[in-house]
C-alpha cells in the first residue's frame, strides 16, 4: 500500500519521530512522508509511532492510497525533501 503520513508532535519528540519515519518512508517536507509499505511494515511503523507519542498532545495522520499511480503530485517551488530512496 502507498502511504502519505504527517505528524505533529511535541518538540521534545520531533527528532525521534523524524528518525522513525525516515526508516520507513521518504521525507517530503518537514513532517510529511510518503512511500510504499507492506501491511507488516505499516503495522510496525504504527506500533513504534504510538510508543513515541503522547496521545494527549501528539497526532499522526495517515492516508492509505492503493498505489502511487492512483494520484498525481505537483510541487510548486523547490522540492525540499528527498528525490528518491537509496538503499
Amino acid at each position: 500500500m502507498y502511504i502519505i503520513a504527517v505528524y505533529d508532535v511535541n518538540v521534545d519528540r520531533v527528532a525521534k519521530m523524524l528518525k522513525l519515519f525516515r526508516r520507513y518512508l521518504t521525507w517530503v517536507q518537514n513532517s510529511v512522508f510518503e512511500g510504499e509499505l507492506t501491511k507488516a511494515q505499516y503495522a510496525q511503523l504504527k506500533q513504534e509511532a504510538e510508543a513515541l507519542m503522547d496521545p494527549a498532545e501528539d497526532s499522526v495522520i495517515v492516508w492509505h492510497v492503493r498505489a502511487e499511480s492512483y494520484f498525481e503530485r505537483e510541487t510548486l517551488g523547490e522540492e525540499p525533501g528527498e528525490t528518491g530512496r537509496f538503499l
